[in-house]
């Protein structure tokens, strides 16, 4: 007996939506990256380096898809610290969209693993700091290699996992993947400040609009990084908001039960009169000083775990 027309049309329309959300199958090029920094759409998205001959170093890890710009003070911070401090711009980021749409989460990494190693063989000790994506990107750091400690900041681990964990970040995530096929990038635009916000936020600078294919990529690669936060052995001090409004403050729970390593957690709640995410927490004028102090205290007083 022939299947009913509308049963099959289900069947491929299931499918192709669990094709798109599993990630079945997916793969993708690591690719190699160079920076190009005269290329910045605003001489503030270049790197933040500051070098004072210390034997110590931090690495701050930017997010997605934005720019070291958002390490202004914290920069600032960790050189009147002693640290030599390094905040790279990842190629493709903060130049030119179209750039971007033709990379991917594993070819950021690995130039930023490449960095990070590259500081490694100059200094002693060597911390990082990552926020959001950067923040995922310093613990797949800390799995695989051995920091002197790390500070992550609004780091997702996991992106929709509605039937495991309860969390969803975006519905249309499902899509991506499909979407991807179709267009590289909705309403793509460059951000270089937001009037309508404030708390040092109307300072953000990175691209605007959808990256689905780039979305898809990290949420691919968000999937590796939860399967080996058990890995970590480098002292950790993850801090989250709970109204953070980009990256669910459910991840910070995932990460304090499936991570095993010395830990500090903080938990933030910022008043709503912020218009802002509540994400880039270091950004923000009201809170950045606060949370760099416990920053600096947790890295000063875990030293001895790796000298």
């Amino acid at each position: 007996m022939a299947m009913p027309a509308i049963l099959i049309i289900a069947i491929v329309l299931i499918v192709i939506y669990i094709w798109s959300s599993c990630l079945w199958g997916y793969k993708e090029k690591e690719e190699g990256l160079t920076a190009d920094e005269s290329k910045c759409f605003d001489p503030s998205c270049r790197s933040i380096i500051i070098k004072q001959d210390s034997d110590k170093a931090v690495l701050m890890i930017h997010g997605f898809p934005t720019t070291p710009n958002m390490y202004r003070y914290a920069a600032d911070r960790m050189k009147s610290e002693g640290y030599d401090v390094y905040a790279p711009l990842i190629p493709s980021f903060g130049t030119d969209w179209n750039d971007f749409t033709k990379t991917n989460f594993s070819s950021w990494y690995k130039w930023i693993e490449d960095y990070y190693k590259s500081l490694e063989g100059k200094y002693k000790e060597v911390y990082v700091i990552g926020i959001s994506m950067g923040g995922a990107m310093t613990l797949k750091i800390a799995e695989h290699n051995n920091p002197s400690a790390i500070a992550v900041i609004a780091a997702p681990v996991v992106y929709n996992s509605f039937f495991r964990d309860r969390i969803v970040t975006s519905w249309s995530g499902y899509l991506g993947r499909i979407i991807g096929i179709f267009t590289p990038a909705i309403k793509p635009h460059i951000v270089t400040s937001r009037p309508e916000s404030n708390d040092g936020n109307e300072d953000w600078k990175g691209y605007g609009g959808t990256f689905p294919r780039q979305g898809v990529s990290l949420m691919h690669g968000l999937k590796a990084i939860r399967r080996d936060l058990g890995k970590i052995n480098s002292p950790m001090i993850s801090i989250h908001d709970t109204g953070d409004k980009t990256v669910p403050f459910a991840n910070q729970g995932i990460i304090k039960k499936e991570t095993h390593t010395k830990s500090e957690f903080i938990v933030t709640t910022m008043d709503e009169k912020y218009r802002h995410t509540h994400h880039t927490l270091l950004q923000y004028h009201s809170i950045q000083a606060e949370l760099m102090d416990r920053i600096i205290s947790f890295f000063s007083n875990n030293r001895s775990a790796v000298l």
